[in-house]
């Protein structure tokens, strides 16, 4: 079977294709809402079963989701459950948020750090990122208690650690070098 990101791609870049004509912002909020139900099980075994049409699927999700959905969206909803695709939805919304971050020149960014980050402090950090990155940034902050202290920055394939963790992992191997 072939690869979820190999399956979802043509699906963003068609999403992406017509968002780009309207409001990003709407299309974005309206396939995170999908993809959150499409990654329900019981939704998933609902909709393998041979017993259960694809309209009544579609009138499920659409019933459930509580961001209203446009009529391109309905469209597009449609045809990826008609094609069978509705387990792919969330790499499909992965993959919308990569192409419209890259057509906005923005990246997400992660940002790990071992206590809470204060809204003045976390401003701060987010313009020296961006500065150090060169491109802005879409940060979000989780908590990881294990970093001892300082930050990790995950942007795409680049990180950034700046933690006591790390700099005593680097002193531990060059010790025993």
């Amino acid at each position: 079977m072939a690869e979820l990101a190999t399956l979802a791609r043509p699906y963003a870049e068609a999403l992406f294709d017509v968002a780009s004509q309207g409001d990003v912002k709407a299309v974005s909020q309206q396939i995170d809402a999908l993809a959150a139900i499409a990654d329900n099980d019981q939704l998933r075994q609902f909709a393998a079963s041979p017993k259960v049409s694809a309209e009544q699927v579609m009138a499920l999700i659409t019933s459930v989701v509580k961001t209203p959905l446009s009529a391109p969206m309905k469209n597009f909803l449609s045809t990826v459950i008609d094609n069978g695709r509705l387990t792919v939805l969330p790499e499909i919304a992965s993959q919308f948020h990569a192409l419209a971050n890259a057509g906005a020149g923005v990246s997400d960014a992660t940002v790990y750090s071992a206590f809470p980050i204060e809204a003045a402090q976390l401003s701060d950090v987010v313009t020296t990122l961006e500065k150090h990155f060169a491109r802005k940034l879409n940060v979000t902050v989780q908590l990881e208690p294990a970093l001892i202290g300082g930050i990790r920055v995950v942007v795409g394939d680049e990180v950034m650690d700046t933690s006591v963790k790390a700099r005593l992992e680097q002193m531990r191997v060059a010790l025993t070098a």
